[in-house]
């Protein structure tokens, strides 16, 4: 036994690294897990911080960050850029990175190769896999290879044109067909998104994995939310799922327009902000 077995992490400790485990034994324990989207150094920084137990550097940067209408145009490059910010940001937390579109959809082999660049080139520890029971030969590659895996059930966002938009999955058997054979295939957490409660909990209760959920209810191990819906950074729709903890639009839109009134009125800069 070596001197650290038994000294796995808490979501309260501040210091110790979380992994795979740690989250395991939340889940035993009955510690909820908290997790956040970050792009870049100074949120996952910020975030990190704020003991957050997981980070995602998720396509959803594709919506969030560069603007467009869905997940699909980002690309594994852009991915490992954005990545190896936060994954050098963090302290703490285990850092989750989406394989992009069609990253995760191609030869099995290309899935491997582009989860093993997440190791190489970046400082995070895992990828995330949308799908459930056609990805269990994708996950097991992936984790043979020596790849953690978290999988995506339910609402698939890289699926958006197949779906014909984002709908609430209401298929209990099948998400939870998935998720158990996501769980087999060696996936360490299981994602949900968007399902009705009833059906985030019997997923949960069907599965031993840590399960997140987005849209899926109270019943799960731990909740995820993009960070900019949650800190009121977004702008056009919020899902019905998203509370927001604060107003950073509003706070940046009210710091914009006092210094552009600053600046008018000759008031910016002073004596204080300039040289003798």
């Amino acid at each position: 036994m070596s001197p650290n077995e038994n000294s796995e992490p808490t979501s309260n400790d501040s210091k110790q690294r979380v992994t795979t485990r740690t989250l395991q034994r939340m889940r035993r324990d009955g510690k909820a897990i908290s997790m956040l989207t970050a792009y870049d150094y100074p949120t996952a920084e910020a975030l990190d911080e704020a003991g957050v137990d997981i980070l995602l550097v998720g396509d959803s940067l594709a919506m969030v960050v560069q603007g467009h209408e869905t997940t699909l145009p980002v690309t594994m490059d852009q991915m490992l850029y954005h990545a190896e910010m936060v994954g050098r940001a963090t302290r703490r937390a285990l850092v989750v990175v989406d394989l992009p579109f069609p990253e995760g959809q191609l030869e099995i082999t290309r899935s491997v190769e582009a989860s093993a660049r997440v190791l190489k080139e970046t400082r995070c520890h895992a990828v995330k896999l949308e799908g459930g029971a056609e990805q269990a030969n994708r996950i097991k590659a992936i984790v043979t290879a020596g790849v953690p895996v978290m999988a995506h059930v339910g609402l698939r966002p890289q699926s958006v044109h197949v779906e014909g938009g984002y709908r609430i999955q209401r298929k209990e058997d099948q998400l939870i067909a998935d998720a158990l054979a996501a769980e087999k295939a060696g996936a360490f957490a299981v994602l949900i998104e968007c399902v009705p409660s009833n059906i985030g909990k019997a997923i949960n209760d069907a599965v031993s994995v840590p399960t997140i959920g987005i849209g899926a209810g109270p019943d799960v191990t731990g909740q995820v939310l993009v960070t900019h819906d949650m800190i009121g950074f977004n702008s056009g729709y919020t899902p019905k799922f998203v509370r927001q903890f604060s107003d950073v639009r509003g706070a940046i839109k009210t710091a914009a327009t006092n210094y552009c009134e600053s600046i008018r009125n000759g008031k910016f800069p002073d004596n204080k902000e300039s040289f003798e």
